[in-house]
């Protein structure tokens, strides 16, 4: 997809200008309420080496990926959020979150449900560009909802019923999600993390389709995908999660596996898929830890910044039985460079092999990303 210079211009141009951002804006205090602003803004730029299937219009595409602008604001155990994404013109956050003492809370609004890793992190720090596979594919996202949680520094558990997004046009269909996590280990420097997640909601108009990009979120082609069922009920989500770190190196992996309930005699369906990374700080920092996910460190120095190298394979399996999916393996190689607060580049070489319907489709792509957060 391209956009025009303009946006682009703007997008790059505000990255440019990090080193000049505050972490944090603190806009106001208002009855010991105090307000502050947070912000994304996120340009990429992909190019494509395709096999069968052209992916984009000359082998290029750029685009204002986010840009993301974030009000929240709180006093004592109650917080509040307010996010709107201008680049997709659609809902973030907005919740309100009590803390009810003793690690546990109740939430209400639009949050991420309890599902996912990786979708959970913070974007701002994703490892690489594109999320893995089964993230884009198998993920619940954001929905308008309910929430009781529990947390502290070993156990995490949240329990979710949700509706629809708020966005018009966006995910649609009820259901409850629960996750639970366990850190045996939690310390500087030194982090085990083990996760199990569970989704189950309604699919709207009775339909299911599941379909993947290769590893190129700007790809206008996707290499696997399930066509439109029109018998499935309901479709439920297993995931399995786990991470590592040691100093400046973190191994992380998760599995999901889907399952659709189809009426009129159909079979029902079933499919799966796995990620591995391995991400290694060659400036030293190391990781943290914070409810149930991984948080990232700012650089040590600030004028240096921090580098980052990192190595992902992805599987994903949407064949079963009648339904030819597709199936498709990806490895990516990537490099990051957090410089001072506010700023960060991104660059990755992403190989895939796919095949489908018995026709197979390799192709590759060189991604990159400028962004400026506060």
């Amino acid at each position: 997809m391209n956009i025009a210079p303009s946006r682009l211009f703007i997008g790059l141009a505000l990255a440019l200008t990090a080193p000049l951002a505050h972490a944090e804006i603190k806009l106001d205090e208002i009855g010991g309420m105090e307000i502050g602003f947070e912000g994304l803004v996120q340009a990429d730029a992909t190019w494509f080496d395709s096999d069968r299937a052209e992916l984009a219009d000359g082998d290029r595409a750029t685009d204002l990926r986010r840009a993301e602008l974030v009000l929240k604001g709180g006093i004592g155990e109650f917080d509040w959020v307010v996010g709107y994404d201008a680049a997709s013109e659609k809902w973030l956050d907005v919740n309100g979150k009590f803390g009810l003492g003793g690690g546990h809370y109740l939430q209400a609004g639009q949050y991420k449900q309890p599902h996912s890793m990786e979708e959970l992190s913070s974007t701002k720090n994703n490892d690489f560009i594109s999320k893995a596979a089964i993230t884009n594919t198998f993920g619940t996202g954001r929905r308008l909802g309910v929430a009781y949680g529990y947390g502290n520094d070993a156990w995490t558990f949240t329990a979710s019923a949700f509706g629809n997004e708020l966005t018009d046009g966006g995910n649609r269909g009820a259901g409850h999600g629960l996750r639970g996590t366990f850190a045996p280990i939690n310390e500087a420097g030194r982090i085990l993390h083990f996760g199990l997640s569970y989704v189950d909601r309604d699919l709207e108009n009775n339909t299911l389709r599941l379909r993947a990009k290769p590893q190129a979120d700007l790809s206008e082609r996707r290499l696997v995908d399930t066509g439109s069922l029109f018998d499935a009920d309901r479709l439920a989500t297993v995931g399995l999660e786990s991470f590592w770190v040691a100093g400046p190196l973190k191994l992380q992996g998760e599995y999901m596996t889907v399952a659709a309930d189809r009426t009129g005699g159909s079979e029902d369906y079933r499919g799966d898929g796995a990620y591995v990374s391995a991400v290694y700080n060659l400036t030293g920092e190391t990781w943290g830890y914070k409810s149930g996910v991984p948080t990232t460190a700012k650089p040590a120095e600030p004028a240096r910044g921090m580098w980052q190298v990192g190595l992902r394979y992805d599987t994903l399996d949407l064949d079963d039985g009648a339904v030819g999916g597709g199936r498709m393996d990806a490895l990516t190689a990537g490099v990051n460079w957090y410089w001072r607060k506010n700023f960060k580049l991104m660059l990755d070489y992403v190989s895939v092999d796919s095949d489908r319907a018995g026709l197979p489709d390799d192709p590759s792509s060189v991604q990159a990303r400028v962004q400026l957060h506060w």
